[in-house]
């Protein structure tokens, strides 16, 4: 090859940089446009009414205020709605890793009569739109005579078809001779379960923790069907009662978006702390794999 075709080191070197340089520019720009929202909501929440209605798109509170935060808990039952959402989304959830936890052990490892069946009809479930299903749950609790309480809000949500699907995907991925090796020692089917297995499938079970605090804590659609009572409301009810103007005229932005951004506080918070043990947990899969 010709010496003036040859590609000099340096050449190379600023292509990569070049490279490099584009694919950062391109990640911070999709960045800085997927976090905007998010920089307009909280700056709205510290400004004053006035100057959240003439420039709802500014970054920077002009003057701060702490009214709307003020108003959130003076003037809304938001520490209600907080203390409803924390009962449901604690024991939603530590229900479904639990309860799911078994199904999907069961589905995966144990043989029994209909078991293909029951785990078509899991997927089944999972491919039914949920809005078809507003009536009959309606019906469901109005019949059990739980309509309008606690236990509306917390017992159709506390095992869920995609949970199930999840676990029992993971723990056929675990070898049976772990299990085999657990009975030969004496454990039985839940021993080996809860001992043996269920330790394995943490990377599972924290998604599963994580994917279940965030749907029972922006759960919607099934408080309506669930319950009436305001005193029952949990925070995506009462936030949506705030939307539609149950305090009154005007656009009362900075009180809305402040509640909104402590609606969104627990869920960001469990989501980062999380993250690390899932990440971690993944990696010792993937390298006992």
């Amino acid at each position: 090859m010709a010496a003036g075709n040859r590609t000099r080191p340096g050449e190379v070197r600023s292509r990569t940089l070049a490279s490099t340089f584009a694919g950062y520019f391109i990640l911070i720009f999709f960045a800085l446009v997927f976090l905007y929202p998010f920089v307009i909501q909280i700056a709205n929440s510290f400004k004053t009414e006035p100057d959240a209605a003439a420039n709802p798109l500014s970054p920077v509170p002009h003057p701060f205020s702490l009214t709307g935060y003020e108003k959130v808990f003076l003037s809304t039952d938001m520490p209600l709605w907080l203390g409803n959402s924390l009962l449901v989304t604690i024991v939603v959830t530590l229900g479904r890793v639990l309860l799911c936890s078994m199904a999907g052990y069961a589905l995966a490892r144990i043989r029994f009569r209909g078991r293909r069946v029951l785990f078509s009809a899991t997927l089944g479930v999972m491919a039914v739109p949920p809005v078809v299903l507003f009536v009959p749950k309606f019906l469901v609790l109005n019949q059990l005579g739980i309509y309008d309480s606690y236990t509306a809000l917390i017992l159709p949500l506390i095992v869920d078809a995609t949970a199930v699907f999840i676990m029992k995907q993971f723990f056929e991925s675990i070898p049976v001779s772990v299990e085999e090796a657990a009975r030969i020692d004496g454990a039985g089917v839940w021993r080996t379960f809860w001992s043996v297995v269920l330790p394995m499938a943490r990377p599972a079970l924290i998604t599963l923790t994580i994917l279940s605090f965030q749907g029972s804590w922006n759960e919607f659609p099934h408080t309506l069907v669930a319950v009436q009572s305001p005193e029952l409301f949990t925070l995506p009810r009462g936030l949506a009662d705030l939307v539609s103007g149950s305090l009154g005229k005007g656009t009362q932005y900075p009180l809305k978006l402040g509640a909104a951004v402590l609606a969104t506080i627990p869920v960001a918070v469990i989501f980062v702390v999380f993250q690390r043990y899932f990440v971690r947990g993944a990696n010792e899969g993937a390298e006992k794999g």
